[in-house]
């Protein structure tokens, strides 16, 4: 038996759980509603103020299926309950981040500014301190999307392993090389 598949999702006060004819979930809760389309092989059902996942057999397939779609509808509960939250750090000289309502303005040591626009879903704020790195949170109650564009936002600068510098998660501890080191003759 899956160990993640088999725990039950306890639901917390104000959010309430729908399961449509086609196997959509929604969740509604105080930050918001999300939905998700679950296989058909997979049995959802709520009881007692808990969600329950099963499976009907133990061919591979369901097995992974299982954990899957549990994970998924956890993150759904605790997203609509609590929002997830996810906070960047630009490492560099002249590095900075300003947010201006859904855009997100870079300046990250390329001859131009960088400028991305976030889905609608996607609260960013930023903060830039004297003599401190900026700070881009980002805020959702969608795990996945906020998982993407965080993924986006460091790859157009990723830290790299000599000075560190480039974007990193706040609290990341990022493996370091040597460089170079004089010869001894």
């Amino acid at each position: 038996m899956s160990r993640i598949g088999k725990l039950p999702i306890v639901l917390p006060d104000k959010v309430t759980v729908t399961i449509q004819p086609d196997n959509t979930i929604v969740v509604k809760g105080p930050l918001g509603e999300l939905s998700q389309k679950v296989d058909a092989d997979i049995n959802v059902k709520i009881e007692n103020n808990q969600i329950l996942v099963s499976r009907p057999t133990d061919q591979r397939r369901h097995r992974s299926l299982h954990g899957l779609y549990r994970a998924l509808l956890n993150n759904m509960v605790t997203g609509v309950s609590q929002g997830f939250t996810i906070r960047q750090e630009l490492v560099g000289v002249g590095y900075r981040a300003e947010a201006k309502g859904q855009i997100l303005e870079m300046s990250l040591g390329y001859s131009h500014d960088i400028m991305i626009a976030l889905p609608k879903e996607i609260k960013v704020t930023t903060v830039t301190e004297k003599r401190a790195n900026p700070i881009i949170t980002l805020q959702s109650i969608d795990k996945q999307l906020l998982g993407q564009v965080a993924a986006k936002i460091r790859s157009l600068r990723a830290p790299e392993p000599y000075k560190g510098k480039g974007i990193k998660f706040v609290g990341e501890q990022l493996r370091r090389k040597a460089g170079k080191s004089a010869s001894a003759k």
